[in-house]
């Protein structure tokens, strides 16, 4: 992780780490071309045009930035996640119940699809 990564990630509640650490490696592993900077005061993961946002809150990591149909079928499998447009919120305890590959097909969709 980058300085400014890393810094956001220590600013972060520690119950709520662990997961982000977790899913910003998911993400590195699926896309490994991806440039990960800040942008909007979270992590931003960009491939061309394409974008992706996790972001720390009070209950957990929320992911942004995927265009509907443009999720590998994740919404269809886990629709009480959806919270508004183009927003997955993530409590640890949601993330404990998804395979990893429904991750990493997640973001590999939404900056290569």
């Amino acid at each position: 992780m980058d300085a400014a990564l890393q810094q956001y990630v220590d600013t972060a509640a520690a119950r709520h780490r662990e997961l982000f650490e977790h899913l910003h490696r998911l993400v590195v592993e699926a896309v490994p071309e991806a440039a990960v900077a800040i942008s909007y005061g979270i992590p931003t993961y960009k491939v061309g045009r394409r974008r992706l946002f996790l972001g720390l809150w009070q209950h957990g990591v929320s992911i942004y930035g995927w265009r509907q149909g443009r999720d590998a079928g994740f919404v269809a499998c886990h629709p009480e996640l959806i919270a508004g447009k183009g927003t997955i919120r993530l409590r640890p305890e949601d993330a404990a119940g998804i395979p990893d590959k429904e991750f990493t097909d997640l973001f590999h969709a939404v900056l290569t699809g």
